[in-house]
Parts: structure tokens; C-alpha cells; sequence
């Protein structure tokens, strides 16, 4: 089984939240399988060096979103993790931390190079054009629905793809980083910016260039993180 070391916890860091972490990484380390029974409230207390009431707290709100299942009298048993659990414990922000913060960007940046790559190879002229009206809403919306205009043609991209997996995991890291990081600092970079950076993405998905448009995708995540990336660090948050 996983261990998990005591928890040295960050002035600013809320004690549930961290507990919480530390027990999914404890359960997506690959060594706790569905059906296992994990550690009992006194066990973790001991093993994480915190007190039994932040123990339960976390193992409660794990059990809310799924992750774990509260048997009465027998324990607290691990219920794996499907699509809809990851999408909210992304959601909530229960993965983040200095490195999670960082890693959720590199991997949303990754997935969707890839996913613009297979939109591109599985077009069609019904997802070309709902693309093309997705890309016609980001440059005529009103400024305050931009945001939610630039997260529709993403979302339009990973539909196209045709890849449930990755469309959802794609889905909660989007909702995160902007419930979680965007709204807190603000406008991370110019529309007009953000407008251009999707044409060449548009125009190679339409073309059918597999490789043309994860180099569009490419750049344009390139700029988007280092842009968050900066906003987070004047803000503290990284």
C-alpha cells in the first residue's frame, strides 16, 4: 500500500484542504484499488501527525464527492474515481498546491494540443461550422461574455475530437483554472490577443492539418499559461 508522511502544513494552507490532498494523492497513487478498505481515523491521525476531527472532515468530504464510501462499523472503503469525481475534485480546487497548481496547467496545455490534433483528423463539415460559429462569437460578443465565448470554442474542439475521456477531464480543468485562478486575477491578457491566437487554430482544424493545428493550440497555450502563470505569482497564489 501507498504510505502517507506527516503533514507539513503551509501558513496559509487550510488543514482540511491539505488532508484532503494528501489522502487523493494517497488514493490515486495506483497502489489502492476500488474496494479497498483505507486506514482507520486513528491510523491516519497518527500517520498524517493532525488531529482526529480534521481527519474526519476530509474523509467526509471525500465522501460527498465519491471518492470513498462510510460503512458503519466496518470502515471507509475506496470507490475509484470515474469522470464525474475527477471533474469535481478538479473543480473544487482539491488538487491544487504550489505544484499541483503548476501541473494542472502544463497537462491542461498538453491535453489540448492533443485534442485540437484529433479534431482536426475527425472533422466534418456540421463540427467545422459549429467551430466557425463559436470563433464568430468570440470576436462579436460583448466583452464581459469574451470569457465564456473562449471557453465555448475549447469546448467545441474537444466535442469535435469525438474523445469522452479526454472532453471531461478537459471540462474540470477549464472550470478550475477559471473559477480558481482567472476570476481571481483578473484578465490575464488582451482579447484581441486571445482572438488571434484562435483563428490559426480555426483555420487548421478546417483545413483537416493535424499537425498545423497542434502547433496553433501550441503557441497559444504557450502564451496563455506563462500570461496566468504571471498573474498567479503577483498575486501569491503560486
Amino acid at each position: 500500500m501507498a504510505e502517507l508522511s506527516r503533514i507539513t502544513l503551509e501558513p496559509r494552507e487550510p488543514m482540511a484542504a491539505e488532508v484532503s490532498r494528501r489522502l487523493i494523492d494517497y488514493l490515486m497513487s495506483g497502489e489502492v484499488q476500488p474496494g479497498d478498505r483505507i486506514p482507520s481515523e486513528r491510523q491516519l491521525t497518527e500517520m498524517l501527525g493532525v488531529n482526529r476531527p480534521t481527519v474526519r472532515e476530509a474523509i467526509k468530504s471525500l465522501g460527498f464527492l465519491g471518492l470513498l464510501e462510510i460503512r458503519q462499523s466496518s470502515g471507509t472503503y475506496f470507490r475509484g474515481a470515474d469522470s464525474d469525481v475527477l471533474y469535481r475534485l478538479f473543480e473544487l480546487g482539491l488538487v491544487l498546491g504550489e505544484r499541483g497548481a503548476r501541473d494542472v496547467l502544463q497537462a491542461r496545455a498538453e491535453l489540448e494540443v492533443v485534442v485540437t490534433g484529433l479534431a482536426a483528423t475527425a472533422r466534418d463539415a456540421a463540427g467545422v461550422e459549429m467551430l466557425r460559429a463559436r470563433l464568430m462569437m468570440m470576436r462579436e460578443c460583448p466583452d464581459e461574455e469574451f470569457p465564456e465565448a473562449d471557453t465555448a470554442f475549447h469546448a467545441a474542439l474537444a466535442e469535435l475530437a469525438g474523445n469522452v475521456v479526454l472532453r471531461d477531464m478537459l471540462k474540470g480543468m477549464r472550470a478550475m483554472i477559471q473559477r480558481g485562478w482567472v476570476e481571481r486575477t483578473g484578465a490575464v491578457r488582451p482579447r484581441e490577443v486571445a482572438y488571434a491566437d484562435h483563428v490559426p487554430i480555426f483555420e487548421a482544424v478546417e483545413k483537416g492539418d493535424a499537425e498545423a493545428a497542434r502547433a496553433a493550440m501550441a503557441h497559444h497555450m504557450q502564451g496563455a499559461s506563462r500570461r496566468l502563470k504571471e498573474a498567479l505569482e503577483r498575486r501569491g497564489g503560486l
